[in-house]
């Protein structure tokens, strides 16, 4: 991974710099952005972070973290180097000194991934609020995080939509197809339990996981499926030192 992360930050040839557009919204699982942070950085991808009004009272909630402008390094560490319960200092995370992450704030409509000039890749929503949702197939435009994926979207990059809700109404079910008819991957945070998850950690790496996986994006985040039935019960039991014995058949 260090190989793959050293090459992804050599300088492109025509010396552009091109970004992943991260939005996080106001629903609930800041985790989940979390893990596709580090994963990009991980795989040495440049990432432009942007941070909605409502997802810093979610960030506030579930971490404990105030997410400022000014100091919006040392809150992105901090917020970065937890786990998914909450635990501090899980992860070591470099974010670099060569601009491989900027932050630009929500309400700034003029700045840089606001135009389809800028140079971006594409954007993943990690996680997707319903109202996120509706204000992108609407084309609202209401901050900056709806405007870069409606930019997104007219440029034809690919765009992420995490949404993590649950149950949907039908009024969101029409909003995320009016996405996917757009060209959208409408990616529901949903993890699944085949890759042997043992902690919630694995849980929330596997939503991440299968982000970066729509957009092409290296990871070693949770095991892949091998087409082997009994794997999981098997890598469960190794990880609990147990005997792959299910419960009441001992």
């Amino acid at each position: 991974m260090e190989a793959v992360r050293e090459a992804a930050r050599e300088e492109p040839r025509d010396g552009v710099r091109r970004p992943w557009v991260v939005g996080v919204s106001g629903a609930s699982g800041t985790p989940f952005a979390a893990a596709v942070l580090r994963g990009l950085i991980d795989a040495g991808e440049s990432v432009d972070l942007v941070v909605s009004r409502a997802s810093r009272l979610t960030l506030l909630d579930e971490t404990g973290i105030s997410f400022r402008d000014a100091h919006w390094r040392d809150d992105l560490a901090e917020w970065l180097g937890r786990g998914a319960d909450g635990r501090a200092g899980t992860f070591d995370v470099d974010l670099g000194d060569h601009g491989e992450v900027r932050y630009w704030n929500a309400g700034d409509l003029a700045a840089g991934p606001s135009s389809g000039s800028y140079p971006a890749k594409g954007m993943l929503i990690v996680p997707a609020s319903t109202a996120a949702v509706a204000g992108v197939a609407l084309g609202l435009s209401k901050d900056l995080l709806q405007r870069v994926a409606s930019v997104t979207l007219k440029e034809r990059r690919p765009l992420v939509v995490a949404v993590r809700e649950t149950p949907l109404n039908g009024q969101t079910l029409r909003h995320l197809v009016t996405l996917d008819q757009a060209g959208a991957v409408v990616l529901p945070a949903s993890p699944a339990f085949y890759a042997g998850a043992t902690h919630i950690q694995d849980l929330v790496d596997f939503v991440a996981g299968r982000a970066l996986d729509a957009v092409g994006v290296p990871h070693t985040l949770y095991g892949r499926w091998k087409g082997e039935i009994g794997g999981t019960a098997r890598k469960a039991a190794d990880a609990a030192g147990g005997t792959g014995t299910a419960p009441g058949t001992g």
